[in-house]
């Protein structure tokens, strides 16, 4: 059996100023059909870093021009086996900006705001609903490493690696 390629992406949370969360549902595959934050593939023939693909992804699918100072790295996540094609490891980003207005769809999908009570109910990426949101709703000013098994052949496992919960500063 060949070994599978392993490919690097970020995914980026951004929200409204009422705390809606954007969601973009996917023309395309990974994840067709299926609501997901924005990001995607880093440009490794550049040696492109997570945090500038983060920002060339925002300015890419919605027009929004961000920097790596506007991004908190809450998660990383390693899945194995994704979909059997692929092995992923994925950035997890929480963008301090807020959004204006909805973005008009692109190719890639249409975007939709959503409060956070709603998400769950949405039609979520497995790892997503499993993992990754509870991970943002916990600890999206914090920081988690992750990895899950994404197996067909197996029910989705994931571990946490590493939980750390970051101190603040502000009046003590």
């Amino acid at each position: 059996m060949d070994p599978l390629p392993y490919k690097i992406s970020t995914l980026v949370y951004l929200h409204n100023r009422e705390g809606e969360l954007l969601l973009m549902r996917r023309n395309k595959a990974p994840n067709k059909g299926l609501w997901s934050p924005i990001g995607g593939k880093l440009e490794m023939a550049t040696g492109e870093s997570p945090y500038d693909a983060a920002c060339r992804e925002v300015m890419e699918e919605i027009g929004l021009s961000i920097r790596p100072a506007d991004l908190h790295l809450f998660a990383l996540i390693a899945e194995k086996n994704y979909e059997d094609r692929c092995h992923w490891l994925m950035f997890l980003f929480d963008c301090r900006r807020q959004l204006e207005a909805l973005p008009p769809p692109i190719d890639e999908g249409s975007f939709g705001f959503f409060e956070e009570s709603v998400v769950p109910g949405l039609d979520l990426p497995d790892t997503d609903r499993r993992a990754l949101w509870k991970i943002y709703f916990k600890s999206r000013h914090d920081f988690v490493a992750l990895k899950a098994d994404c197996s067909s052949e197996k029910l989705l496992q994931v571990e946490v690696d590493e939980a750390m919960e970051l101190k603040t500063s502000g009046p003590e």
